[in-house]
């Protein structure tokens, strides 16, 4: 059953995520190392657990959630994988960046693109597709249903939703994959967002003030 171990990264405090399993296969999961020493505590882990990389994954490509997307690359020869709906998004960053601040390695393009719906796998773990848009315009959040747990970029944080006022963003749309698509979810389902502790469906269905 894959495990789940996440790491804050970058200005932004952004999650990145590794999931492996038995195998000792690993997918890397919005890599947002930005400082040596942040790039370090993501390899050492890897190679402290005799992980394996064998994915890259976006679930969309806002500057905080890419910023490690070469460097992994260089790591480890992994292209990014993300829905093409990002790839302006993607494109936008090297222009912003700058005015942010942020040193930004451009990030490779990927060899292939995600669907919106369906699976990929690796190891003994399958990873399904669910597409939802309104923070980005074409997030993608990966459900692992044996082991009950959501990748959820930023759509659902605990007690709050991703931001709808950046380009390609809209509240509306966002919502909607939230009602019509997250809350479909077990209750006990376990969500990794972007930003901030995990949470559950169900404590979101309940308690998320957004949703009401």
């Amino acid at each position: 059953m894959a495990k789940v171990k996440s790491f804050v990264n970058n200005p932004y405090q952004e999650n990145t995520y590794l999931l492996y399993d038995e195998t000792g296969e690993c997918v890397i999961i919005d890599p947002g190392m930005y400082t040596a020493t942040e790039q370090n505590v993501v390899t050492h882990f890897i190679k402290d657990n005799n992980l394996t990389p064998v994915m890259l994954l976006n679930t969309h490509c806002h500057i905080d959630h890419v910023l490690g997307n070469k460097f992994v690359f260089d790591q480890y020869g992994l292209k990014p994988k993300f829905h093409i709906g990002e790839s302006e998004v993607l494109a936008a960053v090297v222009a912003y960046a700058p005015q942010m601040g942020i040193r930004y390695e451009v990030s490779p393009l990927p060899d292939e693109y995600l669907p919106e719906t369906g699976s990929i796998q690796f190891g003994h773990t399958t990873l399904h597709l669910i597409f939802a848009p309104g923070h980005s315009p074409a997030s993608l959040c990966f459900y692992d249903k044996e082991a009950n747990i959501l990748i959820g970029g930023d759509v659902l944080f605990r007690l709050s939703i991703g931001r709808y006022d950046l380009p390609g963003g809209s509240f509306s749309t966002l919502v909607d994959s939230i009602t019509t698509k997250l809350f479909l979810l077990p209750d006990d389902c376990t969500v990794y967002p972007g930003h901030g502790p995990e949470t559950t469906i169900g404590y979101e269905k309940q308690n998320n003030p957004f949703m009401n």
